[in-house]
């Protein structure tokens, strides 16, 4: 049931690896996507926007959590990679001990500070309570988000990237169904969608529990194994936090952002909404290639195969482009019709064209620049499965000094239109950093294992 990524051409590996966890991605973005559609076509603009102006907010909070997730399986990955499996479950344990802890802090603090949190990010008036109403349930719903990530994140550490895709797309299914339950049918309004989202994530996470549990017998934790040790967990906050800052960090500059768009009115965050759903939809490939590389990158230096980091960095890179050329030419001719999806028809003309055109112009400057996007994706996941996860969070400090400068100073002076600028000036910096750091990174590591085994 497991895969050894420190084996076999690494375009193949690498593929073969990826398509599963893009598929999983995309029936995740999927069912986000129509949890927006349902929210904007039964329940107007004004609630599209408010569950489009929490976006920044929950990337800030919700993507910390992936982040220390995805961390925590990269000790996982390495010490399966050097067949170390002992110490690998050891991890495995008090990774479970962590989560347990982060996730009551967090949800806590997040729930009682919900709605503050909305009104520092200048949510419009008109929609601050349906916002709220929205972002409270997926709060509380934190610890499902810890159950899910960290499970996916071991299954797929170990090799198996094709069982969360099955898990996903059946939760995506009960995500549609419940949707469409809650809001169309029981008239829930904008809590339903919420509720929507977090069942079906708590049902996945559910399947990814016993799952591992009956067909992995490496990850069987044994009763000398089942120790709290202080060692390990500061290795796991060692690359987890660093990971999960990472995101947050991101996430502020985002959140400043949001902040000078809410500014503009609810149309233009109606706008903004669409357009970023529209943008991470096709920005799964990316994700998926992320993902991979931390797996690829872990297990080949738990392997001591320094010499395979290079060829897995160029493959990689080379899907993302091949995709970054082929979204820009979809979004070019279908935005109109992507776009039409997420508005009632209910809404006057002039409206549904506002949002249209600011939808097409803000997909644009993203796909013009998502060969950046790539590289932000691949390099700094590979660095952080080599384990060099501090070093990877600086990408997220130059990411959020771009989406700063555009929120603070371009987005007042040119409206929407300096918006559209924020995640490509982000994405430059990024890269800007993260280039020259990986192969300062592959410099340490030759040094440590052998200049004559990394350069074969």
């Amino acid at each position: 049931m497991t895969k050894d990524l420190t084996i076999g051409h690494p375009l193949r590996i690498i593929f073969n690896f990826a398509v599963p966890v893009f598929f999983g991605y995309l029936f995740q973005q999927f069912y986000n996507l129509v949890d927006t559609i349902i929210v904007g076509q039964f329940l107007g603009v004004d609630a599209l926007a408010a569950v489009g102006s929490t976006g920044s907010l929950n990337f800030f909070i919700i993507g910390f959590c992936m982040g220390v997730c995805s961390g925590f399986a990269i000790p996982v990955a390495q010490r399966f990679g050097a067949g170390d499996y002992s110490s690998m479950r050891q991890f495995i344990f008090n990774s479970w001990i962590l989560v347990l802890i982060f996730s009551l802090v967090i949800t806590s603090l997040s729930v009682i500070f919900c709605r503050e949190m909305l009104v520092f990010l200048k949510t419009p008036e008109n929609i601050l309570d349906m916002s709220y109403s929205y972002f409270v349930i997926i709060l509380a719903g934190i610890p499902v988000a810890f159950f899910y990530n960290i499970l996916s994140g071991i299954i797929r550490s170990v090799g198996d990237s094709k069982t969360p895709l099955y898990f996903l797309i059946i939760s995506a299914c009960l995500n549609i169904a419940l949707d469409l339950l809650f809001i169309a049918v029981l008239k829930m309004g904008i809590p339903g969608a919420a509720y929507a989202t977090v069942i079906s994530q708590a049902f996945s996470g559910i399947l990814c529990f016993f799952y591992m549990r009956a067909k992995f017998e490496v990850l069987r934790l044994k009763k000398e194994e089942k120790v709290p040790s202080l060692k390990k967990c500061l290795a796991l906050l060692g690359i987890g936090v660093p990971m999960g800052l990472q995101y947050s960090i991101t996430a502020i500059g985002s959140v400043i952002l949001q902040s000078s768009v809410n500014v503009l009115g609810s149309v233009y965050v109606a706008s903004m909404a669409t357009a970023q759903k529209i943008s991470i939809f096709f920005s799964v490939p990316f994700d998926a290639l992320g993902t991979t590389m931390a797996t690829y990158g872990g297990q080949n230096v738990g392997a001591q195969k320094i010499e395979r980091l290079n060829p897995g960095l160029f493959w990689g890179s080379a899907i993302g482009f091949v995709w970054s050329f082929m979204a820009l030419a979809i979004l070019f001719f279908f935005t109109d019709n992507l776009a039409v999806l997420f508005i009632s028809k209910t809404e006057s003309p002039e409206t549904t064209a506002f949002v249209i055109r600011h939808v097409f112009y803000f997909l644009m400057a993203n796909g013009c620049t998502y060969w950046l996007l790539t590289l932000v994706n691949v390099v700094r996941f590979m660095i952080q499965g080599m384990g060099f996860s501090r070093l990877a969070i600086f990408a997220g400090v130059f990411e959020l000094i771009g989406r700063g400068v555009i929120g603070l100073v371009f987005v007042p002076l040119l409206g929407f239109q300096g918006a559209c600028l924020a995640s490509p000036l982000a994405w430059v910096l990024a890269d800007a950093f993260l280039v020259p750091a990986y192969f300062s990174c592959r410099r340490k590591l030759i040094t440590m294992y052998g200049i004559d085994k990394a350069s074969k």
